[in-house]
């Protein structure tokens, strides 16, 4: 026979209602309707709002406005039954602030309702927006220490090839005094001087982050697992289906840094690009087109509108999608990766049907 204690429901033997008052966490119940129906004290204290307040209005009124087209996308997603995971988007508070909170919402269907739990991340998001900020000043600075170096070498070229010129077109020998002839002839040969220096300066200000890369045959699927390994909660968590095939070019001569940021930044790109109605599926190979290596990254996510984007799409800075997460960087870093070691990278993309990176490699033996 059970006891009175073995017979209670677990509402009952345990006090449940205690993890969702006393979390510092923050725990929302809404309605299919885009509506709270019930938050914990730590929301209310966050928001700035009462428990009466938050549910009088749409979730979508305290949400910011750059982000409430995304969050609709994704909510979508959660009433046809799936669960979405580490969503994240800003909130403003009662007093005008923006708070940064990552998401977990369970849908339950049957009664209407998701479940959700989030966590504060503005401080993360500080630190990024920081560490990208920098970046960006860098990027200029190295940019303009670039231009400046490339003027003036131009603006030094142009007279000496002019002093060039004219030596060139003097007969010396009309000239009688030879102490003249003389100092002509030094003048000549500091300026020829001077040319072939810059020149070399130059040459190799040019070359130099090229030629300071370490280069080596590296194994691809290496490569492959060590990123996976890292993202392996990402993966998990997107249900992310990865197809590889090396079979055809199993190793390429590159910069193992730069490939490895390479596979970061374009699996990275295509979990977070991902279709909110589908999981992400990516299929990642290795070929050879006309003697040429080339390692293929493609995907079934949003893509891009090739017309609208054109030759930005690799550019600093540039972003073509509303997730919060986009810095722009990305794509930035792996074009340059292949870029300064001699190869090339061609992306095809229809909106909607995903996007295919192409990269091909210089043949660093030849």
């Amino acid at each position: 026979m059970k006891t009175q204690r073995e017979t209670m429901t677990d509402e009952e033997q345990y006090d449940l209602a205690y993890f969702f008052e006393s979390s510092l966490d923050y725990l929302c119940i809404a309605g299919f309707d885009g509506y709270f129906k019930k938050v914990n004290p730590a929301y209310c204290k966050l928001m700035g709002y009462s428990l009466d307040e938050l549910k009088s209005q749409p979730i979508n009124h305290f949400i910011h406005p750059d982000d409430r087209g995304i969050t609709s996308q994704y909510r979508d997603t959660i009433i046809q039954g799936r669960p979405l995971l580490h969503f994240e988007n800003r909130y403003i508070t009662k007093q005008g602030e923006v708070v940064w909170l990552s998401w977990t919402s369970m849908p339950k269907p049957e009664q209407g309702l998701v479940y959700a739990i989030a966590k504060n991340i503005s401080h993360k998001k500080k630190m990024d927006e920081d560490r990208n900020s920098v970046l960006t000043e860098l990027s200029k600075t190295n940019s303009a220490l670039k231009q400046m170096t490339y003027a003036t070498s131009h603006d030094i070229r142009s007279p000496l090839a002019n002093i060039n010129a004219i030596f060139n077109m003097m007969d010396l020998s009309k000239i009688k005094d030879a102490e003249t002839v003389e100092i002509l002839q030094l003048i000549q040969e500091a300026a020829r001087d001077i040319q072939v220096k810059l020149n070399h300066h130059l040459d190799g200000f040019i070359k130099k982050g090229v030629n300071n890369v370490p280069i080596e045959w590296i194994s691809l699927d290496t490569i492959y697992k060590r990123i996976h390994h890292s993202l392996k909660a990402l993966i998990t968590e997107s249900q992310a289906e990865i197809d590889v095939n090396f079979s055809e070019v199993p190793e390429v001569f590159f910069n193992t840094a730069y490939l490895e940021s390479i596979f970061l930044n374009l699996i990275t790109n295509s979990i977070k690009y991902r279709r909110p109605e589908a999981h992400p599926v990516i299929r990642i190979k290795s070929q050879i087109d006309q003697g040429i290596h080339q390692l293929i990254f493609e995907d079934e996510g949003l893509g891009f509108d090739m017309e609208k984007v054109g030759d930005k799409i690799f550019g600093f800075n540039q972003k073509f999608h509303e997730h919060q997460d986009s810095k722009g960087i990305g794509l930035y870093l792996v074009y340059n990766h292949v870029k300064n070691l001699g190869g090339s990278i061609v992306v095809t993309s229809q909106v909607n049907q995903g996007a295919r990176f192409t990269i091909s490699f210089k043949n660093m033996l030849s």
